[in-house]
């Protein structure tokens, strides 16, 4: 079977050095986080991380039982085959005048993202999504100048009913 991307979403305890420990855990192992997104929940003692990690079913079935083991966890799910609703942030600054100003406008209305910063030579623009919609965005920007990108991590809720 060929490794594909695993979704784990890790409920632990907000303490200093849990992202450590739990990073140093994929770390040891040889795995490389694709992507990782932390925040506190609805309880402020508690944060969630959602990991992305190129890994096999079966490897993901061990990665979150070594999950389990760590002190500060609380719950571990891998939720790839779930029903999620899924989300990325990204802002990209893009190469802009007048000559082109009006065609990056365009674009990112199509994908119903918000420009946020406006100068003479660039924009910066918002846009919140799935992976795809998110990537697609930036390859059509590609052409106009990317001068800078920055994108979250995915992060998931499993759907209601589940």
């Amino acid at each position: 079977m060929t490794p594909n991307k695993r979704t784990i979403s890790i409920q632990v305890v907000n303490h200093t050095g849990v992202l450590t420990r739990v990073a140093g855990l994929f770390s040891r192992r040889g795995f490389n986080i694709d992507s990782i997104a932390v925040g506190r929940t609805e309880d402020p003692n508690i944060s969630r991380m959602t990991i992305v990690v190129e890994a096999d079913q079966a490897t993901g079935e061990q990665l979150s039982k070594q999950l389990n083991k760590l002190v500060d966890t609380i719950k571990v799910s891998d939720v790839t085959d779930d029903a999620t609703v899924a989300r990325e942030l990204s802002m990209i600054k893009v190469s802009a005048d007048s000559s082109n100003r009006s065609e990056i406008l365009q674009i990112v209305s199509i994908f119903r993202a918000k420009i946020i910063d406006v100068s003479e030579r660039a924009v910066i623009i918002e846009v919140t999504g799935d992976e795809s919609k998110v990537t697609a965005l930036i390859e059509l920007l590609r052409p106009y100048g990317i001068k800078e990108l920055v994108r979250t991590g995915k992060v998931v809720m499993v759907r209601s009913g589940n």
